[in-house]
């Protein structure tokens, strides 16, 4: 009897020290874990790599499967083409293309993933060749160009308006748009540059033949805002646009 007393004695014994011992551990587990909590993973983290046909065509660094840091693409010989500068998926900073050769061709200013501020772009020698104005994804008229001697580009063709007025006799107003060089290279829109950009969401393109924009407003029962805005998107010899806005009085209240 005295030998069996002892033994379940010793039997709780153990069982008390190894219940005490769990309750420390699982105290020290769950603190463990408090202190490491961090961003879930919720996808890749590391650099991409992009291949076509054993060729490497693109890199980009991800963290938790969302774009963060460096992204870069290449020509077939290995060159950099692009790289855009990635935080928490958007592009930002300074996006650029390459030549060939390894020269940057542009930069253009990114800010949350929308081109904003002034885009740069470069001869193959380094020189700067042009320089646009964007805001918030939007151009703005600002644009100048240059020569491979470094002078500033100028006289840019200007907008000829030309009115044919028979409001009188059949109720219309023709307003005809061209350039004085008479380039057909040319896109012409109503509308406004409101906020001092160009926004083709609020603007309708003019229908243009051979480099004559023709625009018909008719007399209406509505009253209009006394004026039109046009906008011309004039191709340069650089492929840039180069924006012109003019407002013209209108000397009736009812053309629309």
């Amino acid at each position: 009897m005295r030998k069996i007393s002892v033994s379940i004695v010793i039997i709780f014994s153990v069982l008390f020290i190894f219940g005490c011992t769990g309750k420390g551990t699982s105290k020290k587990e769950t603190k463990a874990a408090i202190d490491t909590v961090t961003v879930p993973d919720t996808g890749y983290t590391g650099i991409m790599k992009y291949m076509s046909r054993d060729v490497l065509i693109k890199e980009a660094t991800f963290k938790n499967g969302v774009r963060e840091g460096l992204m870069k693409s290449f020509y077939q010989d290995g060159r950099m083409r692009q790289s855009f500068w990635y935080e928490k998926g958007l592009r930002e900073d300074s996006a650029k293309w390459y030549y060939e050769g390894g020269q940057v061709f542009r930069a253009t200013p990114y800010r949350h993933d929308t081109v904003d501020g002034i885009q740069q772009q470069y001869y193959q020698n380094g020189r700067l060749k042009a320089k646009l104005g964007f805001k918030k994804g939007l151009r703005t008229n600002f644009l100048e160009e240059y020569g491979k001697d470094g002078k500033l580009i100028g006289g840019y063709p200007e907008l000829l308006v030309n009115i044919k007025d028979e409001y009188k006799t059949k109720g219309t107003y023709k307003v005809m748009l061209s350039l004085s060089n008479m380039s057909e290279k040319v896109r012409f829109s109503i509308g406004d540059m409101s906020a001092g950009v160009f926004d083709t969401a609020h603007c309708k393109e003019i229908n243009t033949i051979r480099g004559v924009g023709y625009l018909n407003l008719k007399k209406t029962k509505s009253t209009n805002a006394g004026y039109i805005g046009v906008i011309a998107e004039i191709l340069t010899g650089f492929g840039n646009n180069h924006l012109v806005y003019k407002k013209i009085e209108l000397p009736y209240k009812d053309l629309n």
